[in-house]
């Protein structure tokens, strides 16, 4: 999924007992009960604060990283290699952007205001995804992020649409079927390619080479070295944990990647008859976290980018309440 909030330790974690100790025990046990019931909490209900801030600090880093997202792919619209390719990314990092509108739409619910979770972002305080921290070298790139990095998302967000959050879970729903596309696009883009030449079918290879271990990465770190998802698996955010679905989605791409004809670069990934899964290698965490602490190769240039982008457009915000306030003071006007 586009988010780490379960992976990226800070003080949330320190302060969820304290804050649950001070919480009304009566409304702490309706809470429970419906959590147990596996029922859904609404923006009207009372939740507990720490419940309240995990939403916020996952929601919003989730919308951050469609944001963010859009720019290694946006870089290749102007040099996609034909008007049917350009016309499909185009489309798709439109609706990127709209996946990013209805999460922070949906943190706002939880009494949070859309420009401080910006300036979070921009202020490189609020993470978001280290997947997206890496460079898009090349057209093949631009299937292979389609096909692993989307269908990794796919993987981890699916079981959202069943969050105990209401808004948050019924935005996912809508997410995860556009998410769907995304990744069928990029799978053909790569069978289509790997039917081209020798030279294409090179860049693919070379393309999922770099890109494989860094999706194995998005699921976050194993689950005993993730700070927040017990709490977040007691609470009914987070449904299922980081090493199972890491397994899940390496047991759906092994047969997909033999229908595309390139090798998985991993030495160690063999099928486990006894386990009834694919084993696989080590992943590099040091890499995971030097790019999650904003020293990956592209993390200054994606957070300038999007800021440039964010004061670049501030007119039309400008313009837009401007016009929504002449709007007001004529329908007030016409109703006197």
């Amino acid at each position: 999924m586009y988010t780490q909030s379960f992976s990226v330790p800070d003080d949330t974690g320190q302060k969820i007992k304290a804050v649950a100790a001070i919480e009304p025990p009566e409304l702490m046990a309706k809470f429970d009960a419906r959590i147990d019931a596996d029922g859904r909490i609404e923006p009207q209900d009372w939740m507990p604060d720490a419940y309240r801030k995990t939403l916020v600090r996952q929601i919003s880093q989730h919308a951050h990283s469609e944001i963010v997202g859009m720019l290694p792919e946006g870089n290749w619209i102007s040099r996609a290699p034909s008007l049917k390719r350009k016309a499909i990314l185009i489309a798709k990092v439109q609706d990127e952007g709209g996946h990013g509108q209805y999460l922070y739409s949906a943190a706002e619910t939880l009494g949070v205001s859309r420009a401080d979770l910006l300036d979070a972002l921009h202020s490189g305080k609020a993470k978001y995804s280290s997947i997206f921290n890496y460079p898009t070298l090349n057209w093949a790139d631009v299937g292979t992020i389609g096909w692993l990095v989307d269908g990794a998302a796919i993987m981890n967000q699916v079981p959202l649409c069943r969050c105990s959050y209401g808004p948050y879970s019924r935005a996912m729903i809508r997410v995860c079927k556009e998410e769907s596309f995304h990744q069928r696009q990029g799978y053909e883009a790569l069978l289509v390619m790997m039917r081209g030449t020798d030279e294409q079918k090179a860049m693919v290879q070379d393309s999922v080479n770099r890109w494989w271990w860094k999706c194995l990465a998005m699921f976050g770190p194993p689950d005993a070295d993730s700070p927040h998802s017990a709490q977040g698996m007691r609470w009914g955010i987070k449904r299922v944990s980081n090493d199972d679905l890491r397994q899940k989605f390496i047991d759906a791409t092994v047969p997909q990647a033999k229908v595309l004809g390139i090798t998985l670069p991993d030495p160690d990934l063999k099928w486990n008859e006894e386990r009834g899964h694919y084993d696989y290698g080590q992943i590099d965490w040091d890499e995971f976290w030097t790019t999650v602490n904003g020293n990956g190769p592209c993390n200054k240039e994606r957070l300038s980018t999007r800021v440039k982008a964010h004061n670049d457009g501030q007119w039309v915000r400008d313009a837009a309440l401007a016009h929504a306030r002449k709007q007001q003071q004529r329908a007030m006007k016409e109703a006197a």
